[in-house]
C-alpha cells in the first residue's frame, strides 16, 4: 500500500500523514486509530475547505442576490468521491457524495423507477426500499414517503421558498441564504437529485420537525434501516460535518455493507469516506 499524498501544508496533511505513518511503519492502525483519524480528518477538511480527494467548500455568502440566484453555477465542480477512493465502478454509485462541498455534476443521469405514490427513486434501490417499507408495515406501522427524487428546478423552488420565509421572518438577505442552506440544500447539492435519498414520515404525523423522531415509524426505521442498505443521513450529532441540521426523516441508500459499517462505527457518510481514504491511502497531487 502506498502512502497518501495530501494537499501540502495544511492540517489535513498533518493528520493524515501522522495516522498513516503509524500503520505503514509499525502496522498499528487498528479500528480505534482509524476512527480517531476519521474524526480528526472530517472537521479539519471542512474547516480547511479541502477534501482529501481535492473537493472544495463553497462560501455560503455566494448564495446571495436571490432574484438572480443560480446556486448551481457558483459551486465548483468536483468528483463525487467513491471513484477517487478506489471503489469498484459497479458499486461506486452507492457511495456518491453530494453536499455543500461537492456539487453533483450537471450531466449526472440516473435511471428512475416510479414508486406506488408516483414519486421516483434510482431503479437500483427500488427492491430494498420496498422490502424495508413492507417490513415496517408488517409491524403494524404506517410509513409514508413524502419526498424522493427531485430535479434541480424543484430543489431551486424549495430553496428559494425557504429563503423567502426566513426573510419574511426578519432575517437579512445574507443570513437567510446561509440559514436556508442548513435546512434545504442549494440546487445541485441535494442528495435527492441522485434518486438515492428519501424523506419518510409517519402517516399519523407528517410534520418535518424533531417530533418526527418520537413516532413509532421513525424508531423502527432508525433501528432497522441498515438491514436494507439505508442510513439516517443527517443525525443530530453530525450537523457540523454534514452541514445539514438534524433530519429524523431523511434516509439515504449506501448499500448493506456500508450501512452496517456506519451503524457499527457511528460515522456519517462524510466521516466514513474520510476513513476509507485513510484506509486505502489514496494518492492525490500536491497543490
Amino acid at each position: 500500500m502506498q502512502g497518501a499524498c495530501f494537499c501540502g501544508g495544511n492540517p489535513v496533511q498533518w493528520v493524515g500523514e501522522f495516522v498513516r505513518a503509524l500503520g505503514a511503519e509499525r502496522n498499528l492502525i487498528v479500528g480505534a486509530w482509524k476512527r480517531l483519524g476519521a474524526a480528526l480528518m472530517a472537521p479539519l477538511m471542512l474547516w480547511n475547505g479541502v477534501w482529501a480527494a481535492g473537493l472544495k467548500k463553497a462560501d455560503p455568502r455566494m448564495f446571495l442576490e436571490l432574484e438572480e440566484l443560480e446556486p448551481a453555477e457558483v459551486l465548483e465542480k468536483a468528483p463525487a468521491g467513491p471513484e477517487a477512493l478506489g471503489a469498484e465502478s459497479g458499486e461506486a454509485w452507492k457511495l456518491i457524495l453530494v453536499n455543500a462541498w461537492c456539487e453533483l455534476d450537471e450531466n449526472f443521469q440516473v435511471e428512475l423507477r416510479a414508486l406506488p405514490n408516483g414519486m421516483s427513486v434510482d431503479a437500483r434501490i427500488y427492491d430494498d426500499l420496498m422490502d424495508m417499507l413492507e417490513a415496517c408495515r408488517g409491524e403494524g406501522l404506517a410509513p409514508k414517503i413524502c419526498s424522493a427524487y427531485r430535479s434541480r428546478g424543484t430543489q431551486k423552488r424549495l430553496y428559494n421558498n425557504k429563503v423567502a420565509r426566513l426573510r419574511n421572518a426578519g432575517y437579512g438577505s445574507e443570513t437567510a441564504a446561509v440559514e436556508a442552506a442548513h435546512w434545504v440544500a442549494v440546487p445541485g447539492t441535494s442528495e435527492h437529485h441522485t434518486g438515492l435519498a428519501l424523506d419518510i414520515v409517519a402517516t399519523s404525523y407528517q410534520g418535518l420537525t424533531r417530533r418526527q423522531e418520537k413516532t413509532a415509524e421513525q424508531k423502527w426505521l432508525m433501528e432497522h434501516c441498515w438491514e436494507y442498505g439505508f442510513i439516517l443521513r443527517y443525525p443530530d450529532d453530525k450537523k457540523d460535518v454534514t452541514g445539514i441540521y438534524y433530519e429524523p426523516w431523511h434516509y439515504r441508500y449506501v448499500g448493506r455493507e456500508a450501512a452496517l459499517e456506519m451503524r457499527d462505527s457511528g460515522l456519517c457518510l462524510e466521516e466514513y469516506l474520510a476513513e476509507k481514504t485513510l484506509e486505502i491511502g489514496i494518492n492525490t497531487p500536491k497543490v
